[in-house]
Parts: C-alpha cells; sequence; structure tokens
C-alpha cells in the first residue's frame, strides 16, 4: 500500500531512453551517455550516483551490505502481486517474467500508467541497478527473480473504474488464483503490497496451499494508522491478507528506525522496515520517493529471498521466526502495534537461520516439490527423541474384544428395556379386558342366592327431610276399617292405615271390584286382571300387575338399587281365605320398606351433590328423578 510518492530531482534510466529511440540516432545517445558517464566518474566516487546515495540508508537499516557476504537472492523467484511490472527499465532489465492479468481491466501493457505500483515494489526487491550495477536502484536480494502478476490496477490506469466495478468475490477469487499461479510456477516467496478490508475464504486456502509448500508469503500491514478510525478507536482497522495466518505483516519505520505515523498499527504486525520517502524505480525510467507499508513490504520480500537462497529447506513458519527474532530497534517492551518486534535485521536473520538449519539433517529434506523445485523441511528427528523416545503408555491399549463386549452389554439391556415395557402393556390390557368383561357378566341371574353382592347394603340413618320434598303433614289416622270414599285419591306420600282382617276361612267374593280410587286392604290380593288406581300405592310384598307404572312420589327403599325395569318380587301369596297380619304404621314422612334388595353387581359410586341442595338420584335404572321422593 502506497502512503505518498514523489519524483526525486531529474535522473532518467539513460539504458530505457536508448532501447525507444530506433536507428542511428539510438547509436550517438548511446556515446554521448558514455561520454556524461566518465565526465561525471570524475565528479563523485567511482560506483556511485545521486539514486544510490539517497537509497543508501534504507540499505544500511537493514544490514543488507553485510547479508550480501552470505547470499544476494540468486536462484529465487520473488511473485510481486500488483499493478503490474515493466520488465524494460533499467534497473530491472533482464529480471522479470510477466505472468497473467487477473484484472479484467482491459488495459494494455504499453500505456504509460500500467505498472507503475508495481514496477517500484519490484525494484526495490530484485532491482540490480544499471551500468555495471554502480548505479540505481540496488533490490536487498539483487540476484533474485521477479514474476509479476497483476492483480490491481492504479489510480491512474485508463481501467481502474472498471476495476473498482468488479464485485469483491470476482477480486478475492482473482488473487487467490494468482497466488496459486504463483506457487505452481516456482515462487519461493510472494510480496503483495496490498489490502482488502474484508477476508476471504477463497484467498485463506490459496496460502494454506502456499505454506504447504513452503512459499512464504509477505504483506503490508496498512496505511491507516492516522485515519479516523484509528483516532476514534484504540487500534487501525485490520487489512487483508496481512491478517491471515501464516503471512508475515510488515509496517512501516522512518529512518530513526520509529514507527511511521501513517503506519496502521494492530496485532497483525509483526515486523517492520524502511517506509518513508524509500528511493525506487518508475515505470517511467525515473525515480521516486515512495512513502507507505508498500515499500516496507518489497523489502522484508527481499530480505526473505536471501534466507531461502540460502536455506531452501527452511519452512515458511521458520524463516519467519529467523526475521522476527532478530530485529533491530525494538521498541519498549519488545513489541509494538506499529512495528512489530522491530525493524528487520537481513544480516542478523541469515545467522539465525543457519543456526535452525543444524536441525534440520540432509536426510530430513524431502523430495523437490512442485513450486518450482524448492525444497521444503520435513525433519525426520524431533526435540526430545523422537517418537522412539517417548514412555509406552501406563495402561495397555483396550483391543476389540471389549469393545464389542459391552456393545452386546448395552444391545441386551436395550431388548431387556423393551421386553419389560411390552409385558406390562399386555398385563395392562389383560386387566383392562377383565373388568370389561365382569361387567358384562355381572347381571342379577348370574349372581348364586348366597352371594354376598346379593345382600342388601344396609339401610343408612335416617336424615333430615329434604326440603325438595317434604314429608306429608301428619295428621290423625282414619279409624280402622274406614274406606274412603269413591274417587278420593290419597295425598302424595300417605299409605292408608290398614284394614280388618277377614274371618278365617273367609275371601272377597269373586268378581268384586273396589270402588275406583279406593285401595285393598292390607295384605288383600286384587281380583286377577284389576290395577291399583292412580295414586295407589300397593301394600308391603305385592307386585303389581304388569305394565303398571309406580305412582308418583313412590321411592324404593334406602339403599336398594334395582336394575333398569326390575321390579322386587313379590311376597308370599296367602291362601284363599286368609289374611297377612297388619304391622304397625311407619312413623311419618318415613316410606315403608319393601321386599329384601335383588342381588346386583359392585354399587356404582354415589351420585355427585348439585349446588343448592343434597344429591340427585341418579336415572340410569329408568325411573325419572322427578318420580322418586327422597326418604326422610
Amino acid at each position: 500500500m502506497l502512503s505518498q510518492r514523489r519524483k526525486i530531482g531529474n535522473w532518467p534510466a539513460r539504458a530505457v531512453k536508448v532501447l525507444v529511440v530506433p536507428g542511428l540516432l539510438a547509436t550517438a545517445l548511446l556515446a554521448t551517455a558514455l561520454l556524461a558517464m566518465a565526465l561525471a566518474g570524475a565528479a563523485r566516487p567511482a560506483g556511485a550516483d545521486g539514486v544510490r546515495d539517497a537509497q543508501q540508508w534504507v540499505l544500511d537499516d537493514l544490514r543488507a551490505p553485510q547479508a550480501w557476504a552470505t547470499s544476494q537472492g540468486r536462484g529465487i523467484t520473488v511473485a510481486v502481486l500488483d499493478s503490474g511490472v515493466d520488465p524494460l527499465v533499467s534497473d530491472l532489465a533482464g529480471s522479470v517474467t510477466t505472468g497473467p492479468d487477473y484484472t479484467r481491466a482491459g488495459t494494455a501493457p504499453s500505456d504509460p500508467h500500467w505498472g507503475e505500483h508495481g514496477t517500484w515494489m519490484a525494484s526495490l526487491i530484485a532491482g540490480h541497478g544499471h551500468d555495471g550495477g554502480g548505479s540505481g536502484i540496488l533490490g536487498v536480494a539483487p540476484q533474485s527473480r521477479i514474476l509479476s502478476i497483476r492483480v490491481i490496477t492504479d489510480r491512474d490506469d485508463p481501467g481502474y473504474e472498471r476495476y473498482q466495478d468488479e464485485q469483491p468475490d470476482e477480486i478475492q477469487n482473482a488473487l487467490a488464483g494468482a497466488i496459486r499461479y504463483a506457487v505452481r510456477h516456482g515462487a519461493a516467496v510472494i510480496s503483495m503490497s496490498i489490502g482488502y478490508g474484508e477476508p476471504s475464504t477463497a484467498v485463506r486456502s490459496a496460502l494454506q496451499y502456499a505454506d504447504t509448500r513452503g512459499t512464504v508469503v509477505v504483506a503490508s500491514s496498512g496505511n491507516s494508522g492516522d485515519g479516523w478510525f484509528a483516532r476514534t478507536h484504540s487500534y487501525a482497522p485490520y487489512s487483508f491478507p496481512a491478517d491471515y495466518p501464516g503471512v508475515l505483516a510488515v509496517g512501516a519505520a522512518d529512518q530513526d528506525g520509529s514507527a511511521a505515523a501513517f503506519s496502521s498499527d494492530n496485532l497483525s504486525v509483526q515486523v517492520a522496515a524502511p517506509g518513508v520517502n524509500v528511493p525506487a524505480q518508475g515505470r517511467d525510467g525515473q525515480y521516486w520517493e515512495v512513502s507507505g507499508t508498500s515499500p516496507a513490504c518489497a523489502l522484508v520480500a527481499g530480505a526473505v529471498a536471501l534466507i531461502k537462497a540460502r536455506f531452501p529447506e527452511l519452512s515458511p513458519a521458520l524463516v519467519s521466526e529467523a526475521i522476527v527474532s532478530t530485529t533491530s530497534d525494538r521498541p519498549p517492551g519488545n513489541y509494538d502495534e506499529r512495528v512489530g518486534f522491530g525493524v528487520v535485521n537481513a544480516a542478523a536473520a541469515l545467522s539465525e537461520a543457519k543456526m535452525i538449519s543444524r536441525n534440520f539433517p540432509a536426510g530430513g529434506l524431502s523430495a523437490r516439490s512442485d513450486a518450482g523445485g524448492q525444497l521444503i523441511a520435513k525433519p525426520v528427528e524431533q526435540f526430545g527423541g523422537g517418537p522412539a523416545r517417548v514412555a509406552p503408555a501406563p495402561v495397555r491399549p483396550r483391543g476389540p474384544l471389549p469393545l464389542v463386549g459391552f456393545g452386546l452389554l448395552g444391545l441386551t439391556s436395550l431388548l431387556l428395556v423393551v421386553t419389560s415395557l411390552m409385558r406390562i402393556m399386555v398385563v395392562r390390557r389383560s386387566r383392562r379386558r377383565g373388568y370389561a368383561f365382569a361387567a358384562r357378566a355381572c347381571t342379577p341371574a348370574s349372581l348364586p342366592a348366597d352371594s354376598p353382592l346379593s345382600a342388601p347394603p344396609p339401610a343408612p340413618p335416617p336424615g333430615p327431610v329434604s326440603p325438595l320434598n317434604p314429608a306429608p303433614p301428619s295428621g290423625p289416622a282414619p279409624p280402622s276399617g274406614a274406606v274412603p270414599p269413591s274417587g278420593a285419591v290419597p295425598p302424595s306420600g300417605s299409605f292408608p292405615p290398614p284394614g280388618p282382617v277377614p274371618s278365617s276361612g273367609s275371601a272377597p267374593s269373586s268378581g268384586a271390584v273396589p270402588p275406583s280410587g279406593s285401595a285393598p286392604p292390607a295384605g288383600a290380593v286384587p281380583p286377577s286382571g284389576s290395577a291399583p288406581s292412580s295414586g295407589a300405592v300397593p301394600p308391603s310384598g305385592s307386585a303389581p300387575s304388569s305394565g303398571a307404572v309406580p305412582p308418583s312420589g313412590f321411592f324404593p327403599p334406602a339403599g336398594a338399587v334395582p336394575p333398569p325395569g326390575f321390579f322386587p318380587p313379590a311376597g308370599p301369596v296367602p291362601p284363599p281365605g286368609s289374611a297377612s297380619p297388619a304391622g304397625p304404621a311407619p312413623p311419618s314422612g318415613i316410606a315403608p320398606a319393601v321386599g329384601p334388595a335383588p342381588p346386583s353387581c359392585p354399587r356404582p359410586a354415589a351420585p355427585r351433590a348439585q349446588p343448592g341442595g343434597p344429591a340427585q338420584p341418579s336415572s340410569r335404572y329408568g325411573v325419572p328423578p322427578s318420580s322418586l321422593t327422597e326418604p326422610g
């Protein structure tokens, strides 16, 4: 990411100018240039020019000159995923391979605004100067090569608006494709001076692909350290791909090693590098001073290339360990959210990488991977002696037999539970069927005479008279032998007094019919075919004729519950001429007792009390409740 840029004087890359001028004119200009260089050599030390002087502090901060004695990046390819790299600039001539364009912007490489940012970054990584290397930009790994893959556009690019109109998923997928392309084409290091505000599953998967193949990924942390978000929060927003796991995130520092004000401060930052007014060569062949975490990222990628060239067997994690553990200008507390663990020290990192590589003997290296033939470290020994030194387990591992046994035990338990539940259901169903059968079979005719169910229940003690059916008023009994007049009906609930007892052997005359409304004397049997008059109550022990309906106000004896349509059997009939003895008259308001209760099944539950009065008799036996009189 680039914060700002400005041109450094007027130092053209003379080799580039010659390449674009044809014919004899090119030859003449080349001769003029060589003469000017000879004259300039007398004015300044040999092998130096103004650009190199301006760049020297950057190289010194990174300890690059000391590191070049060990490695200069020979044989290493660094993929620059940026806006494109111009392969014709003087300080990169012969060191650039152009890859695909993933932007879909449609801008031609010949456009003067194509690849501005990417060319600056590439010169900081692999710039080798010109005129024999004594002039121009020297990258941190001057003998490395650049693989240019275009994934973004510059703001001056004609296709910038078209690129901005692309969907975020398309842009992220294009970046993921560029990462995979770089790994497949031999990149040992990937430099991404770019940033996105949201993560992507596709990009993270591609980064994992790169890590497993030994490719180290370096990214800039962002230039939001002095933005609105950072001022209103305690940190700057995170940038991707710098915040992905396994990526070496880089912040920017100034010439004094302090954090640049614009450098994003968050926990993704691991190290820092010069990022303020860093000289670089642009696409136009001119030299520019660029500021931001973008040039810092490119410089660190060059330091990684030095390590990979000397120790290709180191994994990305071990290379990052060598970089992070040997930084200079460490902040107080050894860590800062702007510069991470400090400024990269390339020479010290190479020495640390040498120490780390001793833990990986030659026999532990894997075969060459498809990542450009780079070796990936796979040690055969581990710290502590490896698996051979691991003590045996204190408990002997269980074989498959205990597992099978426990499985069978669990299955058996499950079957027992299911069987028990089924038996419980069968027993309950059998009981319900038995109750239903007993209810159908429990009839008066089916019970023996001596069954306890045939005995009538004890009569309840006399209770208060119900206000719904008050007892008839007590009055003087009519004289013995009196017969009510014809048509007279006794009041409801009253009984006639016992009549005279006929003499022994006497009987009423055959065919005599008592007058209407009169009742026969007690014990007398009415003639055949006659029925008691309306309202007359049959005497105790007698049965009404077939089809007779009990009079209104009649109530069966207490405790007797006859079945529907059932009447108690008639008492013994005296022989002709005899009469049954008359009993005493019942107390006032108490109904006389009739014959014994018929055999019955277990008594039903007592009727529920109704609000506002005592319980009413049930009508389940065919007797209307309104025709029953509650006993007193």
